[in-house]
């Protein structure tokens, strides 16, 4: 953890220019692979026909609820004609 008088450092003070190159490209090689990670998580999250398949059950259940609640606001609107 970072505190005013101890700054939040990788690996320790004094190091060489090749440990620093070797901790930017592991850092580059990890960004890499959590980009990688979260195109992923969001191609599947976006994917409406897929998250569709998967929730069949609760759109039927959603779609008739829907229905049943257009149709009584259409039958009030005839009675008060």
């Amino acid at each position: 953890m970072s505190t005013p008088d101890r700054p939040l450092t990788t690996g320790r003070p004094g190091r060489s220019a090749e440990e620093i190159r070797r901790d930017i490209d592991q850092q580059r090689q990890q960004l890499g692979t959590s980009v990688e990670a979260l195109r992923g998580r969001v191609n599947e999250l976006t994917d409406w026909r897929r998250q569709a398949r998967e929730h069949k059950r609760e759109l039927i259940i959603g779609a008739a609820a829907v229905g049943f609640l257009v149709g009584i606001r259409l039958m009030r609107g005839r009675k008060n004609r």
